[in-house]
């Protein structure tokens, strides 16, 4: 049975304790949201050790996607749901591994850890122990996944739609990273040619959670960014890209969307990359 890609948090509150449900928050750091506190019954996937491949710069492959699942009590037909520590964006990013490998019972929390509070909805420091199962993958959809030298080959393609979903300020190559990232900027500012900025954060209200589906259409619309063309997103690690892929593909039904994780990290750092700075 089908479940939809988004769900809100006082249809969890109703359904804490489900068996068929597994709830997964998906930190960048641990240590300052799931081990503070989390929704009951949730079990932790850390980004940077849990769901990349050490020590080459990769996402996880399917052996350690299988591991991961069976470690956190998951099996094929469990729907999972998803939420980030404060802004949904590492959820995103383990939405879209989930789809590359084939998982289809998984949805996000709308509005993630900050609605959960602002609820006041129960929270606990206790670490749930679930059963091992043994999972494993059906199908691998590497569609949803671009190179940098996919992106390079489709550079001004009329067919293309290539969004930087980073600050206006990373975008026209005032900075290189947030602040507070730091460590993963790259040698050189600016965007990729031809891309469109739309920062993430206008998909979303000020409690975090998703603007309605015609506001979000009418956003991307304007900006050239339809449904006829194959969508490429992309950010600064990929994280960011992760969130927009989610609004493109499952809220407004894009067929052809692709993350482009990589991102700036990549294509800053990649000799002989044409890059352009400021506006267009």
């Amino acid at each position: 049975m089908s479940v939809p890609p988004l769900v809100e948090a006082e249809w969890l509150r109703e359904r804490l304790g489900s068996p068929d449900i597994v709830i997964v928050e998906v930190d960048y750091d641990p240590d300052t949201a799931y081990r503070v506190g989390h929704i009951p019954g949730a079990v932790l996937v850390d980004w940077r050790r849990d769901l990349n491949k050490y020590p080459e710069r990769d996402i996880i492959d399917r052996d350690a996607f299988e591991a991961l699942m069976s470690k956190l009590g998951v099996e094929p037909g469990s729907h999972v749901i998803l939420y980030g520590d404060y802004n949904n964006w590492f959820a995103a990013f383990a939405y879209w591994i989930m789809k590359i490998y084939g998982h289809e019972r998984v949805s996000l929390l709308n509005g993630g850890r900050s609605r959960w509070i602002m609820l006041d909805y129960p929270m606990t420091r206790e670490e749930p122990s679930r059963k091992r199962t043994s999972y494993k993958v059906a199908k691998v959809d590497l569609t949803l996944r671009a190179y940098f030298l996919d992106v390079l080959k489709r550079l001004r393609d009329p067919g293309v739609a290539l969004v930087d979903v980073r600050s206006p300020e990373e975008y026209r190559g005032e900075i290189t990273a947030p602040p507070e990232y730091p460590n993963e900027a790259a040698q050189r500012g600016g965007h990729i040619p031809g891309a469109v900025n739309i920062p993430w954060k206008k998909a979303v209200q000020e409690d975090g959670r998703f603007k309605p589906v015609e506001e979000l259409r009418r956003m991307y619309e304007q900006a050239g960014v339809t449904p006829d063309k194959e969508v490429i997103v992309y950010c600064r690690i990929g994280e960011r890209a992760a969130h927009t892929f989610f609004v493109l593909k499952e809220l407004l039904g894009y067929p052809r969307v692709k993350v482009y994780d990589g991102s700036w990290s990549e294509w800053g750092n990649m000799i002989g990359a044409p890059i352009e700075k400021g506006v267009e």
